[in-house]
């Protein structure tokens, strides 16, 4: 017997139509038209996608370890859970010094909130992994406003975020603090809540923001600084504004280092509703790092079939005293220890034969001393620091949106094939370095920490490199001229196949990834870069040479994309002689000769 067939609500149903994109189940409603489309479009554009705590960029994030940070991840579950009373602050404040665990615990938080129902939003900053626009306070709001969006249980609320974005998508260039009231505070106002709607915003890393920087001319140490601590209260005071606001259902908690703006603000403005963890003796971290220690050694036992007793109870406890309530301490050891250059019980007796350190005159000595022992395992010690502060303290290859792939440093850097691998030999437990068939993963730090270590010279010594940039300087001017450079005879260059195994890249390429390295070197911001060096090696070529350089480069068979490498070389062309020049209008001149100069130069003898 067949089966009855379920009659449809449309059963003979007639003269209608159905449009945009309708999707019926047992549980929801979904409609989106053409318009909610293009809003959704136009928000996903505008967010830091990496910076959800549950993004792919992420994976490799801190997390606690299981039964460890349990007091203070109680204590802030439990502040959210019970947030509504009138008694409680706004906002936790989660504070504490670096290797600390903040992200970890954020981390944590973040995965536990959202299998409760808990969380409505987060952002993770980074300054030092990730995508570029992890950075910057310009994402931040839009990617608060994306995953309220994507809430079910917020839908009238994520209707009201994208007529907001259909009625004005220039929203996004506003100020933060209108973007924050028109995206969040106005569609939030009236919704109706229950017991289960989510309950808290988590931003972690606040200390990292960055201020992007506008125009050609660099800023100092010390202005790049106060520009950074200026975004950064900017972000402050209007989530304190929302959440000053009656109507603003949510807790906020903040996590980062208590660098002085920060403090200053929760201090001086927010310090009747700002309730502050900071992460010292008070939560067990010494019990903490010994259930990690625990747990990593009884990995290592069962890999290597070592004695359960490995290692003694005193060994453990040292670990721990050196590490001074510093998580990193520890994770970074473990790592180290779980390497493949020596068995384990080797690798341990180099840690634990480091000279005991006094925290008194400098609480990061015990950290700083494993950092050198680490970095002096590679075979060249001083070249791999000025590697690791080239690309993580600069900043300069990563100017194209995101970190570059590992592929595109090492062919940048290498001055012989394999040199990478040969430099950072040995430093596995301070850095990701993706498989070598992994042509599109970034290397990547496991903790800031390293950065701050790099850029001081009083805990690094030896290691400091004080010009991380020359490098960068030197090696973009000879795979440049190794690229465009051309012989006595004016109407003659060098082919680009042949330059590039020279001059460029030291690993030989196909086509396909040649016109990669060069699309992706060509995209470098020289905005950010500019030196004296290179402007004194650049201005030396006339237009003619910048003409030839452009058609030679641009050839259908060295390239990919012709138009898009003209235009960067034309781009390229007009920053360096406008700022040689220093003249108001010369970018626009400048591109108007490299045009207008082509037939003649092609002509020229």
């Amino acid at each position: 017997m067949s089966e009855p067939v379920a009659m449809s609500n449309f059963h003979r149903a007639h003269d209608f139509n159905i449009e945009g994109d309708t999707i019926i189940n047992a549980k929801n409603y979904h409609h989106h038209d053409g318009r909610s489309r293009n809003a959704v479009k136009e928000l996903r554009e505008h967010i830091a996608a990496g910076a959800m705590h549950d993004s792919a960029e992420r994976c490799d994030a801190p997390k606690c370890h299981p039964e460890t940070r349990v007091a203070v991840h109680d204590e802030l579950v439990g502040w959210i859970e019970n947030g509504d009373k009138e008694e409680e602050p706004k906002f936790i404040w989660v504070t504490g010094p670096a290797g600390g665990g903040k992200t970890a615990i954020m981390g944590s938080t973040a995965e536990t909130c959202q299998k409760k129902g808990l969380l409505a939003c987060c952002f993770f900053f980074s300054s030092f992994t990730g995508s570029t626009n992890r950075r910057f306070k310009r994402c931040l709001v839009a990617t608060l406003a994306y995953q309220l969006v994507q809430d079910d249980g917020l839908r009238d609320v994520g209707e009201r975020i994208l007529s907001c974005v259909e009625r004005n998508p220039a929203i996004f260039e506003r100020q933060l603090e209108v973007q924050l009231d028109q995206l969040l505070l106005q569609p939030l106002r009236g919704i109706r809540r229950d017991a289960q709607s989510p309950k808290v915003i988590l931003i972690d890393g606040l200390d990292e923001c960055q201020a992007e920087q506008y125009g050609d001319i660099a800023r100092s140490p010390q202005d790049a600084a106060r520009a950074n601590e200026a975004d950064q209260t900017e972000i402050l005071r209007a989530l304190l504004k929302a959440a000053n606001d009656p109507l603003f259902p949510f807790r906020i908690i903040i996590a980062s280092r208590p660098e002085p703006a920060i403090q200053s603000f929760f201090t001086d403005i927010a310090h009747h509703t700002t309730r502050k963890i900071f992460l010292d003796d008070k939560y067990g971290p010494d019990a903490d790092m010994l259930l990690f220690l625990n747990s990593k050694f009884k990995s290592i036992q069962l890999q290597y079939q070592l004695s359960a007793s490995w290692p003694s109870d005193n060994v453990k406890q040292t670990l721990v005293e050196n590490a001074s309530g510093q998580f990193i301490y520890v994770a970074a050891a473990m790592r180290f220890i779980e390497g493949s250059s020596a068995p384990p019980q080797e690798l341990l007796d180099q840690v634990m034969a480091l000279r005991r350190q006094d925290v008194s005159a400098n609480p990061f000595a015990p950290l700083d001393a494993l950092y050198t022992h680490i970095l002096n395992s590679s075979p060249k010690p001083f070249l791999a620091a000025r590697w690791l502060s080239l690309i993580f303290r600069t900043l300069l290859l990563s100017s194209t949106g995101t970190f570059p792939s590992a592929r595109f440093t090492q062919l940048f850097l290498e001055s012989s094939p394999g040199e990478a691998s040969h430099v950072f030999r040995g430093l596995h437990s301070l850095v990701f370095i993706p498989p070598t068939d992994d042509h599109t993963s970034p290397y990547s730090l496991f903790h800031k920490s390293l950065t701050d270590f790099l850029g001081d010279h009083s805990r690094c010594g030896s290691l400091y490199v004080d010009d991380p940039d020359e490098l960068y300087f030197t090696r973009y001017l000879q795979i440049w001229k190794g690229t465009f450079v051309f012989v006595s005879d004016r109407s003659a260059f060098h082919s680009l196949n042949n330059m590039i195994a020279d001059q460029g890249p030291a690993t030989p390429l196909s086509t396909l990834e040649k016109g990669k390295f060069l699309h992706q070197f060509l995209e470098l911001d020289l905005s950010r870069s500019f030196s004296l060096l290179m402007e004194r090696n650049f201005e030396l070529y006339d237009v003619a040479w910048w003409v030839r350089s452009q058609d030679e480069f641009t050839k259908p068979s060295n390239c990919r994309n012709p138009n898009i490498h003209a235009y960067h070389v034309r781009d390229i062309f007009s920053k360096i002689h406008s700022r040689v020049h220093q003249n108001g209008d010369a970018q626009g001149a400048t591109k108007a000769r490299l045009e207008d100069s082509r037939q003649d130069a092609l002509a020229a003898p």
